[in-house]
């Protein structure tokens, strides 16, 4: 299940699947994934790994801007969400 949410609605939905589903086991990560690369994708998939629900967080372009400087972000963080999105 693939699903993006602002942050502020994360919480709620979180808690309705640990009610449908005990014991689930919910890992968190984040990261500006600009550039998407290998790197990457693997360290996603051993994130995914630890958990039956890898919650992803994506930093904003402020976010990146102040981290790596001008003129990051290279990918805005619309097209950054959707290709994450659309990783198994």
């Amino acid at each position: 299940m693939h699903v993006v949410l602002p942050m502020e609605e994360i919480e709620d939905f979180l808690k309705g699947l640990r009610r449908e589903r005990p014991g689930l086991r919910i890992a968190f990560t984040n990261g500006c994934f600009d550039i998407l690369h290998r790197g990457h994708v693997a360290y996603l998939e051993k994130a995914r790994e630890l958990a039956d629900i890898l919650v992803l967080g994506l930093n904003s372009d402020d976010s990146v801007r102040r981290l790596k400087g001008a003129p990051r972000p290279y990918i805005h963080q619309e097209d950054r969400s959707f290709i994450l999105s659309r990783l198994e």
